[in-house]
């Protein structure tokens, strides 16, 4: 019986990707970034896959994929992975929880201050030779009350990080009554867009939470505040934000997820002055793609060598 073929789609750290193909009992594809009709051509094959957000783990895939055991996801959420038809095709879906969460719950944080500060668009006036110092005022984190929209790990992990600046904390999560952190009060959704100055997505996308956020939300917001989507897109109607914004019902917005991704190219959002946009950024530091690789191979090799499934994912 010839070594089970494991494929990595989406890149990998280097120093683990060398652990994986010198595992003896496995077989490892010898490139770690492939094309979507590469992973095809090795579907028949294929035992193991290890993606990140770029391959869509959908019907078509896993119709051809005859010998498909498991999938990880290197990384938390598992929106590319159609769960409930893998699980329904005999196919183990995995993830890598909290590996990622402190990166993640850090860029969300260098939004708020980015748009908070302006300085995304002061670097770009810089680049243009002008210096515009009174047209960049931004304002303070200090005192401010920041609103969650779902309070797990990585909406804790942003608390706490920010509980030098004194803030004010209000939640909304169902699955989450109270928590450990002082500060942090549980709210009605309502309340967390009326009351904060910042408002902060952290919510999976699911079929309850898509395209949740409307402009009914959005008007409840002072028009002073800012909204913050650093968790996953298709969660705030892209449409409305952008009326909202381009009217002036809030000041400003962050965003580095998306309900398209890329982000299309003829987005309205792209021609907005007052929301910054980065490329689904949450966990691209060399530290959290470490510790998900790390945590990918651990799983790859106590499913095929130790025949012990860890972090699965069910619909």
């Amino acid at each position: 019986m010839g070594r089970p073929l494991i494929v990595v789609s989406d890149g990998f750290d280097k120093s683990l990707f060398e652990q994986l193909k010198k595992m003896p009992e496995l077989e490892v594809h010898p490139e770690s970034k492939l094309t979507r009709d590469q992973v095809m051509e090795l579907l028949p094959r294929m035992e193991g896959l290890i993606v990140r957000s770029a391959t869509k783990v959908d019907p078509a895939l896993l119709d051809k994929a005859q010998n498909l055991k498991l999938v990880i996801r290197a990384g938390e959420g598992v929106d590319n992975i159609e769960v409930k038809y893998a699980n329904k095709k005999g196919v183990k879906v995995a993830n890598t929880p909290g590996a990622n969460s402190n990166s993640a719950a850090e860029h969300a944080i260098s939004l708020m201050f980015t748009v908070l500060r302006k300085t995304a668009w002061a670097h770009a006036s810089m680049l243009r030779g002008e210096w515009e110092k009174t047209k960049f005022n931004g304002n303070e984190m200090a005192g401010k009350t920041v609103g969650f929209v779902g309070f797990g790990r990585i909406g804790q992990i942003v608390a706490r990080r920010l509980s030098g600046f004194e803030i004010k904390v209000l939640f909304y999560d169902p699955m989450v009554k109270s928590c450990d952190i002082a500060y942090a009060k549980p709210a009605s959704i309502e309340d967390v867009f009326k009351l904060s100055d910042i408002v902060t997505m952290h919510m999976p996308l699911l079929d309850s939470t898509r395209n949740m956020i409307t402009e009914k939300f959005l008007r409840l917001m002072k028009k002073t505040a800012i909204l913050i989507n650093a968790a996953r897109g298709g969660i705030v109607d892209e449409d409305q934000l952008y009326t909202c914004l381009k009217e002036g019902t809030i000041r400003g917005a962050g965003f580095d997820v998306f309900a398209s991704e890329p982000l299309q190219k003829d987005s309205k959002l792209l021609s907005l002055d007052n929301i910054v946009l980065t490329p689904h950024l949450g966990a691209s530091t060399d530290e959290a793609q470490f510790r998900v690789g790390e945590m990918a191979v651990n799983q790859i090799r106590e499913f095929f060598v130790n025949n012990k499934l860890l972090n699965e994912v069910k619909a």
